[in-house]
């Protein structure tokens, strides 16, 4: 799909350190006392095979870790994990491993890069894989891309990979040749008795998030400034998200593709190969860079339907793309689309170019429009700013709440939902009244003194 990316960061970080002075009982000249050095940090490397806690820190991940089945690696609230410089870390947790990395709001767990404040960049290091036992739509197990070398899949849509909450994962993403990246969190085969609840994926070299089959669920999930695809799901992918935030920076996009909210295909090649990739969202806020300046050509859709795929998308706000807002590209997604098999309900849609794309031969943007406006319960936007909200536009401190007289605290439903899906208002995107995303996310990791 893409290549390995270079951008740098212009900003310089200045650290000054102050002290103090102290008498010596001899009545010498004052001292400066000595400087307490920073902790050294802990390495984990190598393979993980029996439980482990990493205590203490902070913690440098040096080159690819792999938590083995039966083994459980855990980290507590408030942990740092940075990569080494040199051997740029990963951490693959393979089937029958488990993940426990569960912070708080006021303590969450942060995987970032090695480099000092001001230096950093997206690709940095690789990011965090796991793999599962739960279903794909693959003939012969899959091995997972990123040059890991692992399989993943199965026959158990309730496996249990552990629990990322209050997670962040910042400046991940590398590839081990073109079309075979390791995203800021890969899920492949993952099931639905994994958590995946207040994650955050910010300055990504490749996709913020990507499901390769699998059933696990996901709420409060924010993708910021990742350079290719926000959620990206391929294989068979049949899960449910609530309550997800994706925002693209004007100034980062793939060069060597296109830089969407949403990608997904029920394969490469668009085969009806089975369980088809069907993801069920509800209150997802996608932010595009609304043509700003400085702009990259390459970004694209805010959701970006194709090749067979199913899909389901409810009460979410599409707002600021360039190229297009709600696109289907093959003539079997946009035949479910007709049929009722495909939904795109209640949604608020505005893009700089076409809000509603068809697909020829099949139905036109047109009659999408229609159809959405007229049938679903959605609305045209004539610009991203009359969705109201607080301050999408921030790239440092965004705020996403309607204001008081917002379309989005409005015209919300749930009927016919998977009873997963919370029901807690009337409102439509990723946010009513209370702003989920405080105390435990970044929107400036660049210059955060870690």
């Amino acid at each position: 799909m893409k290549l390995q990316r270079l951008l740098s960061f212009a900003v310089v970080a200045a650290l000054s350190l102050g002290s103090t002075t102290m008498m010596t009982s001899c009545g010498k000249d004052p001292v400066d006392p000595p400087v307490d050095p920073q902790p050294e940090a802990k390495v984990l490397t190598g393979d993980i095979t029996s439980d482990k806690t990493l205590e203490g820190g902070p913690w440098t991940l040096k080159g690819y870790v792999y938590v083995k089945e039966g083994a459980t690696l855990t980290i507590p609230a408030g942990t740092v994990i940075k990569s080494d410089l040199t051997d740029k870390g990963a951490l693959i947790v393979e089937r029958g491993g488990k993940l426990m990395a569960e912070g708080t709001a006021s303590s969450p767990i942060v995987f970032t890069s090695g480099q000092p404040k001001g230096q950093r960049r997206p690709g940095d290091w690789g990011g965090i894989i796991l793999l599962g036992k739960a279903p794909t739509n693959r003939s012969t197990e899959p091995i997972i891309e990123g040059g890991v070398d692992r399989k993943y899949g199965g026959t158990d849509p309730n496996d249990n990979s552990g629990v990322l909450k209050y997670v962040r994962i910042e400046f991940a993403g590398i590839a081990a040749s073109p079309g075979s990246e390791i995203n800021g969190l890969t899920l492949g085969g993952v099931g639905a008795g994994t958590t995946i609840d207040y994650v955050m994926v910010s300055y990504g070299n490749d996709d913020a998030y990507e499901f390769f089959g699998g059933t696990v669920n996901a709420k409060h999930v924010v993708a910021f400034a990742t350079l290719d695809d926000d959620f990206d799901f391929d294989f068979g992918y049949r899960g449910k998200l609530q309550y997800g935030l994706s925002v693209k920076h004007p100034q980062y996009a793939d060069i060597g593709d296109a830089s969407n909210g949403i990608e997904c295909d029920n394969d490469g090649t668009g085969t009806t190969a089975t369980p088809y990739t069907h993801p069920y969202i509800s209150n997802f806020t996608f932010v595009g860079p609304n043509g700003r300046a400085n702009t990259q050509a390459n970004h694209n859709f805010a959701n970006r339907w194709r090749r067979a795929t199913e899909f389901t998308i409810r009460n979410s706000i599409l707002i600021g793309h360039q190229k297009g807002g709600f696109s289907m590209e093959s003539s079997a997604t946009a035949n479910g689309f007709l049929n009722g098999s495909n939904e795109f309900k209640n949604n608020l849609v505005h893009a700089i170019t076409k809000p509603f794309i068809g697909v020829s031969g099949t139905v036109t943007d047109s009659a999408v429009q229609a159809i959405c406006i007229n049938t679903h319960g959605c609305i045209k936007l004539d610009s991203a700013n009359a969705a109201m909200l607080s301050n999408p536009w921030s790239l440092t401190a965004p705020a996403f709440l309607p204001q008081g007289s917002s379309p989005a605290l409005s015209g919300a439903s749930f009927s016919g939902m998977d009873a997963w899906f919370e029901q807690t208002g009337a409102f439509r995107g990723a946010f009513g009244t209370t702003d989920w995303t405080t105390g435990w996310t970044n929107f400036d990791p660049n210059n955060t003194d870690y």
